[in-house]
């Protein structure tokens, strides 16, 4: 569908360890097209996000987390 950018919040630590590590911690995903596949670049903690679709974005993972908690 192109669609440019998607974000996948777990909040919950639900995914596999490949995705969220070992031993399970909440992940926030950024997943960007980019030539056709998705690239997905992976926030916890205090680690600012980064999304290319809203450069100005200043939140950091744990802020989501804590207000979706």
């Amino acid at each position: 569908m192109g669609i440019p950018e998607y974000w996948i919040v777990d909040y919950a630590a639900l995914g596999g360890r490949r995705f969220i590590g070992n031993p399970k911690q909440p992940t926030f995903f950024v997943c960007e097209l980019i030539d056709g596949e998705y690239q997905m670049t992976s926030f916890r903690g205090s680690h600012l996000i980064v999304s290319p679709t809203f450069p100005q974005l200043n939140l950091t993972a744990q802020q989501v987390f804590d207000s979706v908690c």
